[in-house]
């Protein structure tokens, strides 16, 4: 027999029968990300919101409670969900939380634009046996759509509650609270036919127990769909696991294509179906400006150009020679070079007469003259100007059609066109975007973006001064860029093949391109800049103590003289170790450095861009590698580690080779 195990309710009457506690109805929210799932939530809870980790996982889960009339709800808002099959970390909580929670209700949000794509999570809720009740948000966005829904078309076809809301204004959720305080639980009939299937799903249903949760008939076409998690929950002994075994793998002998494409197909004819009578064409709007950009930003021929203004002006122009041109030249020669460090050398030398020990605060590599010059001086305006970048990037929807444009670039290297969110981001801290690689659907998935992460994705800072070190030096600049492109998509292609697995999958819902809202820009711009501090002032103010322990103890010029020799075989002087040495604290660190080399006219433009090639290619900072260690696991952290750093200063040897034999004036 096979059985999911489920949690245990409270017993909510103590032994003379009367009640201990208010009985709360609960109700769980799910749908696909970027729905407005949140904006519906807050609308039902108001403020009282407590947010929690699920157990064994580091996906967050929002729960509140909410009252109508007198009746007392409990809800909770689940991560994001494609379908019932459990492909991320985030769909598998979800639907642990539908599965163990027990709902009394289960309102699926749902895009009502995008309604083809998304209800066939609606028909898999309802395959299960949940309580639904489907609220179409965004209902103002439909309305300048191409489309119309016949909602008492879809009434009839689906036989569930459904609701037209804003989530955004509020508007439709007091029809929601009405249909939540009116819902009757009652049978619904409506079965997607699975055709041949339907023999296998009739001898699963004959074994399978699962008490009040899911139906067998929804457990039994993820048993067929072979989803892992599922299989653990519901087999009970090696003589079950052989009885599932057999019947897939008769199921499986009736076709050339997986079950689970199989299943999918079927759920998506079945959605054709009903829309072919719910759906009808919206006349009276006509193609807007809007519409019109939304489409091109994803056009394989058109949407490349786009994307190259973007990185011109956003990154090159207002990261690089705004950021990392105007201000930081502005704060680092006048603020720092007159004011900060003439104040802070004065103020040691009065209150400490030993030099060794004036060195710790104000020397070369001091806490105030180095750690915190390079902290505030040098790396704050630029990551300051790079997150200002990405919200307005982010908050006007481009990034998911970003990751639709790339996606057929990104399968050849073994990844969908979802790695391109932890990509992205890793152009802000690749330390933030290694967590991120949690997301991802598959292990070889995360492996090959992890790779790519440590190795060819420079963090905002680490790019902002590597632009204002090649500022006015064009050519060597699209060496650098050109250099960067390649190695990331051979590395990523030979990773593929080293890591063999299916073609990845990938659908993302597309949110409406807007105008970002410069309160949005601003927030997400303020929290992120304090998160960077947090993580980067400590690091910067400990590498110049452990620097200046190096110095006192002989330590720091041992590895300056071992590192010589590398410098000396990549054609670089000997003071470029200490870039080096510092970007083994992080790399951006190592950055400044070497941006401190180009200042003093120790290095020319061959060696800036030999130089710059080996430091971006460079080990990950501290941070990142300790996150790398966690996620992916200590021997695959080393592993990429060691080949990163031999794999660095081959490369710049190999294009320091190149240009000085070919007489290339850069």
């Amino acid at each position: 027999m096979f059985i999911v195990k489920n949690k245990e309710t409270d017993n909510l009457s103590d032994s003379h029968g009367a009640q201990k506690k208010t009985q709360l109805k609960k109700i769980v929210l799910v749908g696909n990300p970027n729905v407005g799932k949140s904006a519906i939530f807050n609308c039902l809870t108001g403020s009282y919101t407590v947010v929690s980790n699920y157990p064994g996982t580091t996906v967050e889960v929002y729960r509140g409670k909410f009252k109508i009339d007198n009746q007392n709800f409990e809800i909770v808002d689940t991560p994001g969900m494609y379908a019932l099959t459990s492909m991320t970390e985030e769909e598998k909580v979800a639907r642990n939380i539908l599965l163990e929670e027990k709902p009394d209700i289960v309102i699926h949000v749902i895009d009502a634009k995008n309604i083809e794509r998304m209800l066939s999570l609606t028909l898999q809720l309802i395959e299960a046996g949940q309580s639904i009740i489907l609220v179409l948000n965004m209902i103002d966005e439909l309305e300048k759509s191409d489309i119309k829904i016949n909602i008492n078309a879809l009434k009839s076809e689906l036989k569930i509650p459904i609701i037209e809301t804003i989530g955004t204004s509020g508007k439709g959720i007091k029809e929601l609270k009405t249909a939540i305080i009116d819902y009757k639980i009652k049978t619904n009939n409506f079965i997607i036919n699975y055709d041949k299937l339907e023999i296998a799903l009739s001898r699963l249903k004959s074994s399978i127990n699962i008490g009040q949760n899911f139906s067998t008939r929804s457990i039994g076409a993820l048993i067929l769909m072979e989803d892992e998690d599922i299989i653990d929950k519901t087999i009970d002994s090696e003589s079950d696991k052989q009885i599932i075994n057999n019947i897939i793998t008769e199921a499986k002998s009736d076709y050339n294509e997986p079950l689970n494409y199989i299943i999918t197909l079927k759920r998506m004819e079945t959605v054709k179906k009903i829309l072919k009578y719910v759906l009808e064409p919206n006349y009276s709007v006509k193609l807007s400006i809007r519409n019109f950009l939304s489409k091109i930003t994803m056009h394989p021929v058109y949407g490349v150009p786009i994307l190259f203004i973007i990185l011109y002006f956003g990154l090159y122009k207002f990261v690089g020679v705004f950021g990392a041109g105007t201000l930081v030249d502005f704060l680092e020669n006048t603020v720092f070079d007159k004011y900060i460090n003439p104040f802070f050398i004065k103020l040691f030398d009065i209150l400490i007469p030993w030099a060794f020990l004036q060195d710790l605060f104000t020397g070369e590599y001091g806490i105030f003259t180095l750690g915190l010059r390079y902290s505030f001086g040098i790396i704050l305006p630029i990551v300051t100007v790079f997150f200002f970048v990405f919200a307005v990037i982010e908050d006007s929807g481009y990034l998911p059609r970003l990751a639709m444009l790339v996606d057929n670039l990104f399968k050849k290297i073994g990844l969908s066109g979802r790695a391109v969110i932890p990509m992205v981001l890793g152009l802000g801290c690749d330390t933030m975007a290694t967590m991120v690689t949690r997301t991802l659907p598959t292990k070889r998935e995360r492996i090959i973006s992890t790779i790519l992460l440590s190795l060819a994705i420079p963090c905002s800072a680490q790019l902002g001064v590597i632009l204002a070190i090649f500022e006015g030096k064009n050519s060597a600049l699209l060496v650098w860029a050109i250099v960067m492109g390649l190695v990331f998509l051979l590395i990523g292609y030979l990773t593929s093949k080293l890591f063999p697995g299916e073609k990845p999958v990938f659908y993302m819902e597309i949110p409406p391109l807007r105008l970002p809202k410069i309160s949005n820009v601003i927030v997400k711009t303020l929290s992120r800049i304090n998160w960077y501090l947090k993580e980067i002032l400590p690091v910067f103010l400990i590498a110049s103590v452990l620097i200046w322990l190096g110095q006192v103890s002989r330590i720091f010029d041992m590895l300056l003289f071992i590192l010589k020799f590398p410098m000396k075989w990549l054609g670089l002087p000997e003071e470029a170790g200490k870039v080096f040495l510092f970007g083994f604290f992080r790399r951006d660190y190592g950055a400044a450095g070497l941006y401190d080399l180009k200042k003093t006219g120790l290095i020319d433009t061959t060696q800036i861009v030999v130089a710059s090639i080996a430091l971006t290619l460079f080990l990950p900072c501290v941070a990142q590698f300790l996150i790398t260690i966690k996620e992916r696991g200590i021997k695959t952290g080393i592993g990429i580690s060691i080949f990163i750093l031999f794999f660095s200063f081959i490369t710049a040897f190999a294009v320091n080779f190149i240009i000085r034999s070919m007489g290339v004036n850069l």
